[in-house]
């Protein structure tokens, strides 16, 4: 029934698991997609058309905030997978397929930017709307722990850095000072990681959103950072500004509080976006360094420019900003040479 030759226990409980449901007799189960996280994707066909199964292992991943941010997504209307079928003791789901081509795919194949885009922001404020009650804070506590993998994971284990007191002290009063600036911030529903990897092309009604699991109730600019500030494609300020514009205009008329005014809507997302990356900086090499997982690595320089690019123009980060210059970025320009000896 499926394309994979190696012993694999999981796929094939989730193999007989959905052979035993109702409906047509599955023809094959072939690999969808992996994320960064330890859930998998699988395409099943069946009866002529196809569903998407995934594999949560219960140990690794937790099914119910999945199934819970699912029913709260659906709930605004946005295009989330419907839920087929769960079997919540082993982790596995069927749900309905959205789609193959994600957002930069189809730009890769040369796909208008515009349409997508202008209903990907249209989406994002439909999903703000919705009831972020059930979700946990995305608090101080939260905030600071992502920004911690990044001396943790890009500066220690990646460029083989090792602060000292001084520099610990600094780094740490620049992450209080983004928490603050992050917290300041109207709450809504925050879906965590709104880009172009996790959001979906579809025949009509764009787009299909994924990977929503770990949503949270949080910073108003954090999904609009995300997605304009994508880790994968960057966007000249002038389109990103127009996008913005076009999100405001839309969010002002749901109702979602943006701020007293532009500037400081703008101040807000450019700071955000500061917090998004120093944690995915972290992230990206703890995927390598701990997971095995390469991948990231080519976007590592994308993200530590747009890094830069924030602590240039604000004063509070003076400091920082003059560390990651004199410091981070020479070492990071040594790190290709030694990349056989990362891990």
């Amino acid at each position: 029934m499926t394309t994979n030759d190696t012993a694999d226990p999981r796929l094939d409980r989730l193999e007989r698991w959905i052979a035993g449901l109702p409906g047509p007799p599955v023809e094959r189960i072939a690999p969808a997609s992996a994320d960064a996280s330890f859930r998998r994707y699988f395409r099943v066909h069946r009866g002529g058309a196809t569903q998407v199964a995934m594999d949560a292992p219960p140990e690794r991943e937790s099914l119910e905030a999945w199934l819970r941010v699912a029913r709260i997504l659906a709930a605004t209307g946005v295009h989330v997978p419907a839920v087929l079928a769960v079997n919540a003791e082993q982790g596995f789901v069927l749900m309905d397929d959205l789609g193959r081509q994600h957002y930069l795919e189809a730009l890769g194949q040369g796909a208008d930017p515009e349409p997508l885009y202008a209903a990907a922001v249209d989406a994002l404020v439909r999903l703000q709307s919705g009831d972020a009650t059930a979700l946990p804070a995305y608090d101080r506590e939260l905030l600071m722990r992502e920004m911690e993998l990044f001396p943790e994971w890009f500066l220690a284990r990646h460029l083989s850095l090792a602060p000292g007191a001084g520099e610990r002290a600094m780094i740490a009063a620049a992450f209080e000072w983004l928490a603050g600036e992050a917290l300041a911030q109207p709450a809504v529903l925050v879906h965590r990681d709104y880009h172009s990897r996790n959001l979906l092309v579809r025949p009509e009604g764009n787009p299909g959103i994924v990977d929503f699991q770990d949503a949270v109730r949080g910073p108003v600019s954090y999904d609009l950072v995300s997605l304009l500030k994508d880790c994968y494609v960057v966007w000249p300020r002038a389109q990103l500004t127009a996008w913005l514009d076009r999100y405001r205009a839309a969010a002002t008329e749901a109702g979602i509080p943006v701020g007293a005014d532009r500037e400081q809507f703008v101040a807000w997302f450019d700071r955000m976006g500061l917090q998004r990356h120093v944690k995915v900086l972290g992230i990206f090499a703890r995927l390598w360094h701990r997971d095995g997982k390469p991948g990231y690595l080519a976007d590592l320089p994308r993200v530590l420019d747009y890094a830069l690019a924030v602590t240039g123009m604000v004063p509070e980060l003076s400091e920082f900003d003059a560390y990651l210059r004199r410091i981070v970025v020479p070492a990071f320009a040594a790190v290709p040479r030694r990349a056989s000896h990362a891990r």
